[in-house]
């Protein structure tokens, strides 16, 4: 199953075109003196914290059957969605990124949710990466973005898309949001069909994956 246009413009784990003014800025700020025995050590262990399922009932989609796959994210799988992967590869790095996980839940060109759950060496690239993709996104759809709004936990941005928007090629309702949460920059989004259902499912689906998650 294909993605889609608007499937596509879901996709919280995309770095493609990310400005950082100073990348060096991202691995300041307070680091973690040992790898604490909860945070995840490798990709099976942070799938295990997905969630895996969402309150609209939507079923969930295997990973193999989405294009490009869901699934597993190494460095090199996310700076391929790039026209430069070696410039994003080196984005990456600046972000302090180890791996993450997408998921999503659909039927055919209807209704989407997508999880993005990625890990990050320090807790301030976690909170740089998930703030410069909620700006990116902001800026392409030409919406403004709610910082810390009130049916979100803290750290958190939201994003809402009620009316088509062809130049980015976006033709339905939907919403996005952005956390920190420790090492975690966690996305979720979801695409009609209103965007009070797309906000709504959002906002419980994000509520339970920062539930499911270590303090990192």
């Amino acid at each position: 199953m294909t993605r889609g246009r608007s499937a596509a413009l879901l996709t919280g784990a995309l770095v493609v075109g990310l400005t950082l003014s100073g990348c060096g800025s991202v691995v300041e700020g307070t680091s973690t003196a040992a790898l604490p025995s909860d945070r995840p050590a490798d990709l099976g262990e942070l799938e295990r914290l997905l969630v895996s399922e969402v309150p609209s009932g939507l079923p969930r989609l295997p990973d193999h059957e989405v294009q490009p796959p869901a699934g597993a994210k190494r460095p090199e799988d996310v700076a391929g969605y790039s026209t430069d992967p070696a410039r994003e590869l080196a984005v990456l790095a600046d972000y302090g990124y180890r791996f993450g996980w997408e998921r999503f839940w659909g039927r055919g060109g209807g209704p989407m949710t997508g999880v993005f759950v990625d890990q990050f060496e320090r807790r301030a690239g976690a909170r740089k990466y998930a703030g410069d993709l909620a700006v990116n996104k902001a800026e392409l759809v030409g919406r403004a973005l709610s910082e810390d709004p009130p049916d979100l936990p803290a750290n958190c941005r939201e994003l809402t898309v009620a009316e088509p928007v062809p130049e980015a090629e976006l033709g339905e309702p939907a919403a996005f949001a952005w956390c920190w949460h420790g090492v975690f920059s966690v996305a979720v989004t979801a695409v009609g069909p209103t965007v009070d259902d797309a906000l709504a499912e959002v906002s419980s689906v994000m509520g339970r994956q920062l539930a499911q998650l270590p303090p990192g």
